[in-house]
Parts: C-alpha cells; sequence; structure tokens
C-alpha cells in the first residue's frame, strides 16, 4: 500500500472514532462511555484509540475540534460585522442553528457534560461560546456608538438572540416538536423579532418636533 494510501486510511480511522465517540457521549455522557465501547463501535481496538488520542479529554476536544459549528459561524459573522450588514449578521446566525447546527449528537454530548458538571463542559464554554458571545455583544456594542441601534444591554441583547434560537434546537432535539414553517421563514422571524427590538424607529413621514402632525394637534384642541 503506498504512503498516501495509509495516511487516507489513518484520517478516516480517526474521524471514525471521533463520530463513534460524539454518538456515545451524546448517549451515556461522557463520564458513563468507556474507550472499549468507543473502540466496538468505531471498529477497532482499544489500543488505536489511544495511539490518536491520549486520554477521553483528548477525544472530546476532537470532537469539539471537528463538530462545533462556532469557527465557521464566526468567521462568516466577523465579514458581514465589517460591513455593517446587520440584518444579514443576525440572518446568519439564525438560519445555522435553526437549520440544525449543533447537530443533534453535540447538543446532547455538550448538556451531558454540564450536567455531570465535567470540566470538559467549561472547555467548551471557554474556548467557543464565550468568544462567541463577546464578538456578538461587541458588535451589537459597536452599532449603539454609531447610532444604529438602540442604548441596550448588549450582553443581555445577545443573549437574548441566542436563547430564542438554542431554544428553538432544544424542543427539536428533545422532545421533537418540530414546525411546519421552513428554516427560512423560522430564522426570518427570529430575526424580525431581534431586529425590531434593536432598530431605531423612524419618524413619520410629516411627523413633526412634538411627534405629531399638525392635523392630529388640531384634532387634540378640538376634544378638549
Amino acid at each position: 500500500m503506498s504512503p498516501s494510501k495509509k495516511r487516507i486510511s489513518g484520517h478516516v480511522r480517526k474521524a471514525t472514532i471521533i463520530r463513534s465517540a460524539a454518538s456515545l457521549f451524546a448517549e451515556k455522557g461522557f463520564s458513563g462511555t468507556k474507550t472499549r465501547e468507543i473502540a466496538l463501535r468505531a471498529g477497532v481496538s482499544e489500543a488505536l484509540i489511544f495511539k490518536h488520542f491520549p486520554s477521553k479529554e483528548d477525544l472530546y476536544a476532537a470532537i469539539l475540534a471537528e463538530e462545533s459549528p462556532v469557527p465557521e459561524l464566526l468567521s462568516r459573522v466577523k465579514h458581514l460585522a465589517k460591513q455593517k450588514n446587520d440584518i444579514e449578521v443576525f440572518s446568519v446566525i439564525a438560519r445555522m442553528i435553526v437549520g440544525g447546527a449543533p447537530d443533534s449528537d453535540l447538543m446532547r454530548l455538550i448538556l451531558f457534560s454540564a450536567l455531570e458538571n465535567h470540566e470538559m463542559s467549561d472547555m467548551f464554554f471557554h474556548n467557543h461560546i464565550r468568544g462567541f458571545y463577546d464578538f456578538l455583544a461587541g458588535y451589537i456594542q459597536q452599532r449603539i456608538e454609531e447610532g444604529a441601534f438602540q442604548p441596550v444591554q448588549p450582553l443581555i441583547a445577545a443573549r437574548g438572540f441566542m436563547g430564542m434560537l438554542i431554544y428553538h434546537r432544544l424542543l427539536t432535539v428533545l422532545f421533537q416538536a418540530k414546525l411546519p414553517q421552513t428554516t427560512e421563514d423560522i430564522s426570518r422571524t427570529f430575526v424580525n423579532i431581534m431586529m425590531n427590538g434593536l432598530k431605531i424607529p423612524s419618524p413619520p413621514e410629516g411627523t413633526g418636533m412634538a411627534g405629531q402632525t399638525k392635523k392630529s394637534r388640531k384634532r387634540t384642541v378640538r376634544r378638549i
């Protein structure tokens, strides 16, 4: 067998181990999963697992690196943020999460780790979640300072938006509470709610400084 085929074979085996581990962690939790179970599901020896991943913690970190949608999402959103394309910034986030990210295995894995109070949960939060929230809150703060958004607490606003999306994913994954609308329609609804809450409303055409047209002021006088 040529060296190139050996490298491809090794890469495939490693990917199989990662997928098998992610599936088992999602089913049984990090603490409840044994490496021999991972080996059996992956169709490899336990020794081969330890060759690629010296510990379960290393395997967990590899799963996050391979499966977490955060790095790709952050890269796409940063590009749009530079253009100050507010609607598309939030739309890209909404479409990715409503469309199925993180996948069901990764979501269950993360929830298991949090419920077990395992350090792996902290790893995911610090290496993925916190950086994303910091960026989104920073973008909201920037747009507030530029006069595009209303003065709100940026981190709370970021959590509010992500809370809608993540809760939707939880209902879909954990309770199979799927909606009949398309991903695009669901995403658009969440984005509209967010943007209507952040955008500074434009005064109606013909409105004066007091917020009333001349016609409305005359009607008010007659009622008095």
